[in-house]
């Protein structure tokens, strides 16, 4: 049905548009807030842009949900679309740092078929399809198979005290790349506690669960893609057995903070 080596040809190029534009290269770059504490260049729109036109003459048939494309309710009638984010980690982007990567996953019946993140400033391409696994840089991927929560490896700045048996790693802006992390048996457990939308995700949690992790929202429940509503209240990716504990361990606080 898809052309995996011409997907794969398409996210890396986009991954180069995006690393043209980078500050880290010493690029200048205009960038603004489309709204308050969320910010955007104009290497987002170029990438956009660039994955819409090609993304579509790749896969006709499917829809379309992107950050950074108004939503067309159309995407709902098909069994198809393209979910994109064209620069996951923008804050990172914008400051010249390397924690972003350009997100692609084609979504079939609300299930992710094959994901895609190009993180060229680090030298790291990640993909995942469904039932056959996941690579990065074509080496197959196993996911942390640690069996007890305290002393988990969480990428974060800084810990809460209420998690200070947990222990912290290095955290790339991208939450995609953190997700990865856990695929890549580099960290043990990432989770979010607020809203979030499908596209931030979408790849990243297939690479991982390909890889061997367990991943669900923030109370524990499957993500559903291609949603009317494409927001989900956070996610949670870990190694299988620590998973439930986790849940348990998020759920006051998941309630709380989702209004539940």
């Amino acid at each position: 049905m898809i052309d995996r080596d011409r997907l794969e040809r398409v996210v890396r190029e986009a991954g180069r548009i995006a690393l043209g534009h980078w500050p880290g290269h010493g690029h200048a770059l205009e960038s603004w807030e489309k709204d308050p504490g969320s910010p955007v260049s104009e290497a987002d729109l170029a990438v956009d842009a660039f994955l819409k036109h090609e993304l579509a003459g790749l896969l006709p048939a499917a829809g379309w949900l992107s950050e950074e494309t108004a939503d067309d309710p159309g995407r709902l009638d098909g069994g198809l679309i393209w979910l994109v984010d064209p620069i996951d980690g923008t804050r990172d982007f914008i400051r010249g740092r390397s924690g972003w990567a350009v997100s692609v996953a084609l979504i079939s019946a609300g299930r992710p078929l094959i994901g895609m993140l190009d993180a060229p400033a680090r030298g790291e391409f990640w993909h995942g399809e469904a039932g056959r696994g996941a690579w990065r840089n074509g080496k197959r991927l196993a996911a942390s198979q640690r069996n007890e929560l305290t002393g988990a490896r969480v990428p974060a700045h800084v810990l809460p005290r209420i998690d200070a048996d947990l222990t912290s790693v290095d955290q790339p802006n991208s939450i995609a790349l953190r997700i990865a992390m856990v695929a890549a048996d580099e960290a043990d457990l990432v989770a979010t506690l607020r809203w979030g939308y499908e596209w931030d995700i979408g790849a990243a949690a297939l690479i991982a669960r390909e890889a061997g992790a367990a991943a669900s929202d923030a109370f524990g429940a499957p993500i559903g893609y291609n949603k009317r509503d494409p927001r989900a209240f956070g996610v949670l990716v870990s190694a299988p057995a620590i998973h439930s504990a986790a849940v348990e361990r998020l759920a006051g606080r998941a309630r709380e903070l989702s209004g539940s």
